[in-house]
């Protein structure tokens, strides 16, 4: 069965925009599992514009279901995620400025580096999943620097399933085939919501976890938190 976990960036966000502690990004951690929620996805960034070190530090103690620390593996994310040693860490290429994730690994590029900080976390006990578009080459190299996951970018999936929803689907299913056959565990997320998720799911039923945020917490606003959670895992189920 396909786990989702909620990234709550987006409650930090809104908790930063004001200053204080409200909403209390803690308590929504907490909520999201307490409403069905298999996992909790944070994402900090340097400049730490929504979720911050801190938070992850607080977050951790009071995770029941799986932890998921995405980001940049400078120096300074890896030494958070070496002392919170969540279930498991999502590498993604992001500049430090970048808005949101908008692409995957040129693993080619940085096989070496990948390398290394891969094997750091493997160490330390922490399953790793690297952020990658639909290209056999990335998915392969992910195998070979060492990676237990991909995550597969979904955006552009999300961008063309108005248009043909069919089309837009299949070099994700080709690629989820070449991680099966790669023997690696199978990710995704981005611009996933509750149009578009099932039909995904459909036609790759052995994706191991969905990570999704900004879709979710924004529908929450209108359907409340616990029938938004619930709504999107209904979405996962057959």
């Amino acid at each position: 069965m396909t786990k989702l976990s909620v990234n709550i960036n987006k409650i930090a966000t809104l908790r930063n925009a004001r200053g204080g502690n409200i909403p209390n990004v803690k308590t929504a951690a907490i909520n999201c599992e307490l409403f069905g929620a298999e996992g909790i996805t944070v994402h900090p960034r340097p400049d730490e514009r929504h979720i911050r070190y801190k938070d992850v530090l607080e977050i951790r103690p009071i995770i029941k279901t799986e932890f998921n620390i995405e980001g940049y593996p400078s120096d300074s994310f890896t030494d958070l995620v070496l002392s919170v040693r969540p279930d498991q860490v999502t590498l993604v290429p992001d500049a430090h400025d970048a808005v949101t994730s908008n692409a995957g690994w040129d693993i080619t590029k940085y096989r070496l580096f990948l390398t290394d900080v891969i094997s750091t976390f493997k160490k330390a006990g922490i399953r790793t999943s690297l952020f990658v578009d639909t290209q056999r080459t990335n998915i392969e190299q992910a195998a070979l620097v060492g990676a237990d996951r991909v995550e597969l970018y979904t955006e552009p999936y999300a961008s063309a399933f108005n248009k043909n929803a069919m089309e837009a689907v299949e070099p994700f299913v080709i690629a989820a085939g070449i991680a099966r056959d790669s023997g690696l565990g199978l990710n995704a997320g981005h611009d996933l919501n509750l149009e578009n998720l099932r039909y995904l799911h459909q036609n790759i039923p052995w994706i191991d976890e969905v990570s999704i945020g900004h879709a979710l917490i924004s529908d929450a606003l209108y359907l409340g938190l616990e029938n938004a959670i619930q709504m999107y895992r209904r979405q996962l189920k057959d």
